[in-house]
């Protein structure tokens, strides 16, 4: 478990002169047993440690991952959630998109600079994995921080909802025909840090900055401090105008920095309320069932370790800040003129055996042979034919142009979607019932930007993009039950810059050891219009991540593969800087495990 909510600080100073690091982490995916809400199962781990260690670097810092597969029945891969993987593409760890699956006892090494400074995490991307516990804090510094000199102190915070079953199960029961109306799995419990008992210390007369990141895999997470009143200083990975906030709405994915000022009235202990939204639309006045909260966590922030640590946050009725009108700090201007506009209607559908999916433009997104970035490369001037990559939803973008991408939800739910490589304007975002979108009648003059947003039942987000960094990324619903149903699609940026783009050796070979082809269309021809071996119909039996062969057990509950949760510390990074400097440059976070 986390020690504490409260991440202990190194003194600041401050330098004249930023030095660029090399951050390096070896690490091994590992099965460890865990019960962070007092019911044990396997999770996934970091060197044999659960919950997984921070990333933290410095903005211009080189951030290295080696990263040894030790699971013996999954494959797996990391994504870097929110970083745009400038010239990097090959990073983005989207398995099936950016790579292949890194098979057990391979190992690949991830290594991207760090370009923007923000609230960040890491996750598996590979085939509903990351609700197993393959998720953690990626914390990007800066030096030159606008509001580094409004707080005293550092912290992370976060939250996320939690199963008992292994993600492999749960997706196997979602995807039957027998399943209707088209239900995710539903959680057990709400963590809070991984585990830990809520209890934050604090100092009276301190302002907090505190990261609050939403690890969940369907539930967004409603984050009220009663007494006191939060300040927006970032979202996602865009620092705005200061705002005052009583309460979030955080849906999976998304972050958030505020600011919390403690009263300086001596000792005092203040609850606080993380509660699930597991409602379809927690706007809804007619819902059925009535909109209700069941899955709620109350921590404390606490000053006087004797006194009453039992309060309860208790909120009549949700009304969370609208994120869509936060003034970003830049006040960077409404991206335009739009070149070309990518419409995509989502609807629930089922496919050809009458399973359960979820569809963009009335088709599902279905993995291929080829990982798309690699036929991105190998397809020459023929890349930006859409038709060549198979059922992903293709859509290309020629470089520096302007892109509105209009997301039409038909669901009676609100849905979280993310872009990989970009933080998106935000042009337009209605409440529910707002119907398809029909025109932009007022563009903002200057609009947020995040990497996931929350659109709203029956009705429609406008987002836009620069199309500066050329690469293969995914737009997808960031519930993750529904990533497997289908609900991505693929944004070919700037294919005509990708064609003399390398991949990576070690991540070539880990596709060869496991006789995935890495050039041709996605069907590995030679020929983009040839669609021999295209993908084109689900899989009836679901296996997730598992990985069969002679040497791997078919299920991860063996002593051999699995390690008890103790008081195990993951390994510290090794950084190095040139020239070499002892001084601390930010308010560093440290390590969270104990």
């Amino acid at each position: 478990m986390y020690r504490t909510h409260f991440i202990p600080l190194f003194t600041l100073v401050h330098t004249s002169v930023v030095l660029a690091a090399t951050v390096t982490y070896n690490w091994e995916v590992t099965w460890v047993w865990a019960a962070p809400d007092g019911f044990g199962r396997p999770v996934i781990g970091i060197n044999n440690s659960w919950p997984c260690p921070i990333i933290e670097a410095s903005v211009g810092d080189t951030v290295v991952v080696n990263l040894l597969n030790k699971l013996g029945n999954e494959t797996t891969g990391m994504h870097f959630h929110g970083i745009n993987q400038i010239n990097t593409n090959a990073m983005d760890g989207s398995v099936g998109s950016s790579q292949c699956p890194l098979p057990p006892n391979y190992s690949i090494t991830y290594s991207f600079t760090a370009d923007e400074a923000g609230t960040y995490w890491y996750h598996s991307h590979n085939m509903g994995q990351y609700p197993d516990g393959f998720r953690g804090p990626l914390i990007i510094h800066n030096p030159q921080d606008p509001y580094l000199d409004d707080y005293d102190a550092d912290m992370i915070l976060t939250v996320s909802d939690w199963y008992h079953d292994q993600s492999q199960t749960l997706v196997s029961k979602m995807l039957q025909p027998n399943n209707t109306r088209f239900e995710p799995p539903r959680p057990e419990s709400a963590l809070v840090n991984e585990g830990s008992d809520g209890h934050i210390p604090i100092d009276p007369g301190k302002t907090y900055r505190i990261r609050i990141i939403n690890f969940s895999a369907l539930t967004a997470a409603f984050v009220v401090f009663n007494a006191l009143q939060m300040h927006i200083i970032m979202a996602d990975g865009t620092y705005v105008r200061k705002e005052a906030a009583n309460q979030l709405r955080v849906v999976a994915a998304q972050r958030y920095d505020v600011l919390l000022t403690i009263g300086d009235n001596g000792l005092q202990n203040y609850p606080f309320l993380v509660a699930l939204d597991t409602n379809e639309d927690y706007t809804s006045k007619n819902a059925s069932p009535s909109v209700a909260y069941h899955t709620n966590f109350t921590g404390q922030l606490v000053n006087d370790p004797k006194g009453n640590l039992k309060a309860k946050s208790v909120v009549e009725e949700f009304f969370p800040a609208d994120d869509s009108l936060l003034i970003p700090f830049d006040e960077q201007p409404a991206f335009g003129p739009v070149v070309k506009q990518w419409v995509l209607n989502f609807d629930y559908c089922r496919d050809a055996n009458g399973y359960p999916r979820a569809c963009f433009n009335d088709t599902t997104f279905i993995d291929q042979k080829v990982p798309t970035l690699y036929s991105v490369v190998s397809l020459g001037d023929n890349n930006t034919e859409v038709a060549a990559y198979g059922q992903v939803g293709a859509f290309t973008i020629g470089y520096n142009e302007v892109l509105e991408i209009v997301i039409n939800n038909h669901d009676t739910g609100i849905h979280p979607f993310h872009l990989h490589g970009h933080q998106f304007q935000i042009i337009e975002r209605p409440k529910s019932n707002a119907g398809n979108w029909t025109g932009t009648r007022l563009i903002p003059a200057t609009p947020v930007r995040r990497d996931t947003v929350a659109v709203f039942a029956k009705s429609y987000a406008v987002l836009r993009i620069t199309a500066n960094n050329p690469g293969v990324f995914l737009l997808h619903c960031h519930i993750e039950w529904h990533v497997e149903m289908g609900l991505s699609a693929t944004l070919i940026e700037a294919p005509e810059r990708l064609m003399n783009y390398k991949i990576p050796q070690d991540f070539i070979d880990i596709c060869e050891v496991q006789g995935i082809p890495t050039e041709g269309n996605a069907g590995g021809n030679d020929l983009w219009y040839n669609t021999e071996g295209f993908v084109t119909i689900n899989p009836t039996s679901y296996v997730g991540a598992l990985y069969y062969d002679d040497s791997s057990s078919s299920t991860p509950t063996s002593t051999s593969t699995l390690s008890s949760t103790s008081t195990k510390t993951a390994p510290r990074p090794t950084k190095t800087t040139s020239p070499s400097s002892q001084k601390q440059r930010h308010k560093r976070i440290g390590n969270l495990l104990e």
